[in-house]
């Protein structure tokens, strides 16, 4: 009984490290929907609130950190849990990566709106990169919590697609700064959300190589879509 006890609270301490992990990926998400509406609306009180909600991901990371050190500690895991464990550690990184990125854009917002000689960003020219990475990461975190791979392939094609249309704005920007002088100053500010947004596409693949570690044992990193595929399957 005793045993069945023990095994019983080990299964609840993981499950509560798991539900910080998608608070933190839910408190990350709204973050990105947030900085890019302050660009879009010139709302710098929204883009100090994304800067100041960014310190809680950064305490949920520290929090899931410690949690994740006495479960190992205490319980000393081994296999299947500790692959897990291993995952949520990882994956925590790059979630508060991620809020990093969310908080670069908020930032951009706030110094568009201090400088009067710079323009007003135009969202709709990043429009498809925003709904892209979003999307990449309500999958992920989906995945996450129903610890299922079976959208780690469509996660990886998003990926690429985000770092095509990346190359293709910078492009554009670079023909806009060398058009028009006056462009300049808003092109680089542009350029620092669009990389904001490749950081974050790049993370979300990152979480879902994660996941596939955690329930496959199998390290995917590096690996090319094919070679995912074979994994997966296997």
């Amino acid at each position: 009984m005793a045993s069945e006890h023990s095994y019983k609270e080990y299964d609840l301490e993981l499950e509560a490290v798991r539900a910080k992990v998608l608070k933190m990926g839910g408190l990350v998400e709204e973050n990105i929907l947030s900085a890019i509406e302050s660009l879009k609306k010139d709302d710098v009180d929204l883009a100090n609130k994304v800067i100041k909600i960014d310190e809680k991901v950064n305490g949920l990371e520290m929090e899931i950190d410690e949690d994740a050190s006495r479960i190992i500690a205490k319980r000393q895991p081994a296999a299947g849990d500790l692959r897990m464990i291993i995952s949520i550690l990882k994956s925590i990184t790059d979630l508060e990566r991620i809020g990093d990125e969310a908080t670069k854009i908020a930032r951009t917002a706030i110094r568009v709106n201090e400088n009067p000689n710079i323009k007003k960003i135009k969202i709709g020219e990043i429009k498809l990169m925003v709904e892209a990475v979003h999307s990449m990461l309500k999958t992920v975190l989906d995945s996450f919590a129903r610890l299922d791979i079976s959208k780690t392939i469509e996660i990886a094609k998003k990926d690429e697609a985000v770092d095509d249309q990346y190359r293709a704005t910078i492009r554009e920007l670079l023909t806009y700064m060398l058009e028009d002088s006056k462009a300049i100053s808003v092109s680089l500010e542009l350029l620092v959300v669009v990389k904001a947004l490749e950081r974050i596409g790049d993370h979300c693949k990152n979480i879902s190589e994660h996941i596939v570690y955690a329930v496959k044992g199998a390290d995917i990193r590096h690996s090319t879509i094919k070679e995912m595929q074979k994994t997966i399957a296997e």
